[in-house]
C-alpha cells in the first residue's frame, strides 16, 4: 500500500517529494543507479532509478531523467478483501519509463494526452495512479496525476506548483485518496516539516547539515507506523488497516514466516551491480534468476513470497537551480535480512539539463 507526499512550499526547493514502497520484501529490486531507457522512437534516455527485477519489463515505481522528467506510481488495490489487486497484462512499471521517455520540450498535457490516448495507452495495466512532470526550471508546468481509470485527458488533473502546497496520494484514486487516514493524517505532519524547515533558510549555518536534517525528518515521518500488534497476520487479514499506517512493518502468518525463514538462511542478499544490470539485456532475462537468488517464485506475473511491508523509502529534493538530490533507504537485504536504519541508504546527486533558471 505505497503513499506518496509531494511539498511545492520550500524556499530552497522547487520539489519535495517522499514515497514509501510497500511490496513483498524478497521481491527482486535493483538499488538506484542510472541506466539507459530507449524510447520506441529509438532515442536514448538516461534513467535514475531501482528497478524492479521480477518482470521482464524491469519497470519502477519512481523515476527521474537528466532532463528533469519525473514519475511515481502507486498500485489500486482493487480487491480489497482478498488481498493485492489483480496483475495487468502489461508492467505498472512500465508507465513510469514510458512517461520517463517522453520528450522534455513539450507540454505536460501534449504527453500526458499521448500517454493515455494513443496505441494501448494506460490499458492492459493493473489498477494505478501515477504523478508525472517535468522539471525545466522554478516556473515548471506541475504534476499530472494520470490513471488508467481516467477516461481521457479530461479526466487527467494537473496541480499546479504555483499553490505551494503539501498533497498526496496513495492506493486509491487521487479524488479519493484525501479519505485514506494515512494522507488525511499525514498531510499534516508532512506539511509542518517544509515548513518549519523552511524557516530556517535565513539561518547563517551549515547548508548541508541543514538538508542532512530534513532529510533525516522526512524518513522519520515515513517511518509512522500504526500497525502495532498486526504483525502476526497475513496481508489479506490486514488489508483494510494498511489504510491507517503510512510505514507498514513486516506483515504474514506461519506460511510466510517459513518463507522469510528459508531465504535467511542463504546469508545476507546482496542487489545486483550496476555494471551486472547493464549487461543483462531486458527482453532476454524473466528474471527468474533474480528471483530465484532472492527467494523468488520466478513467475513474472506476480510475487508473493515471504512478508510483505514497507520494502524502500525515497527522499528527492529539487532545488530551486535545478540541482537534485535523490535519496534511497532500503530495509531489507535481498534475502529478506532487516537493514538498520541508515545503512541501506544510498544518495546520488545531479543537476538538470537545461535548467531555466
Amino acid at each position: 500500500m505505497c503513499i506518496v507526499f509531494i511539498s511545492t512550499a520550500h524556499p530552497k526547493y522547487s520539489l519535495i517529494l517522499i514515497d514509501n514502497r510497500d511490496e513483498f520484501v524478497l521481491r527482486p529490486t535493483s538499488r538506484p543507479h542510472w541506466w539507459t531507457h530507449t524510447t520506441p522512437s529509438g532515442r536514448n534516455v538516461e534513467v535514475l532509478s531501482s528497478r524492479d527485477l521480477q518482470r521482464p519489463e524491469r519497470g519502477t515505481w519512481l523515476g527521474v531523467t537528466r532532463q528533469g522528467m519525473i514519475a511515481v506510481l502507486t498500485n489500486y488495490r482493487e480487491v480489497e478483501a482478498t488481498g493485492p489487486s489483480p496483475k495487468g497484462r502489461r508492467s505498472r512499471g512500465g508507465m513510469v519509463t514510458a512517461w520517463l521517455g517522453e520528450p522534455p520540450d513539450e507540454g505536460v498535457r501534449e504527453s500526458v494526452e499521448r500517454l493515455v490516448d494513443e496505441g494501448e495507452g494506460v490499458r492492459g495495466v493493473g489498477g494505478f495512479s501515477m504523478a508525472c512532470a517535468k522539471l525545466t526550471g522554478p516556473e515548471w508546468e506541475g504534476f499530472a496525476v494520470v490513471s488508467n481509470r481516467a477516461g481521457g485527458l479530461r479526466d487527467v488533473p494537473i496541480v499546479s506548483p504555483r499553490k505551494a502546497e503539501a498533497w498526496g496520494f496513495t492506493n486509491t484514486a487521487f479524488a479519493q485518496s484525501g479519505e485514506w487516514p494515512k494522507i488525511a493524517d499525514g498531510l499534516g505532519p508532512f506539511g509542518e516539516i517544509v515548513r518549519t524547515h523552511g524557516e530556517k533558510k535565513g539561518d547563517d549555518g551549515d547548508g548541508d547539515a541543514d538538508e542532512e536534517e530534513l532529510v533525516a525528518r522526512l524518513l522519520a515521518h515515513l517511518d509512522t507506523d500504526t500497525l502495532h500488534g498486526h504483525m502476526d497476520k497475513g496481508l489479506a487479514e490486514n488489508i483494510r488497516d494498511l489504510k491507517n499506517s503510512i510505514f507498514v512493518p513486516g506483515l504474514g502468518g506461519e506460511k510466510q514466516r517459513e518463507e522469510m525463514a528459508r531465504a535467511r538462511a542463504r546469508g545476507r542478499g546482496t542487489w545486483p551491480t550496476d555494471d551486472e544490470l547493464a549487461a543483462s539485456a531486458v527482453a532476454d532475462a524473466p528474471a527468474a534468476t533474480a528471483a530465484s537468488a532472492a527467494g523468488g517464485n520466478g513467475d513474472d506475473q506476480g510475487f508473493a513470497e515471504g512478508m510483505y511491508g514497507t520494502q524502500r523509502q525515497t527522499v528527492v529534493l529539487v532545488d530551486r537551480e535545478g540541482g537534485v538530490r535523490f535519496t534511497e533507504r532500503a530495509l531489507w537485504d535481498a534475502n529478506g535480512h532487516e537493514i538498520p536504519r541508515g545503512e541501506g541508504d544510498v544518495t546520488i546527486r545531479f543537476k538538470i539539463e537545461g535548467w531555466k533558471a
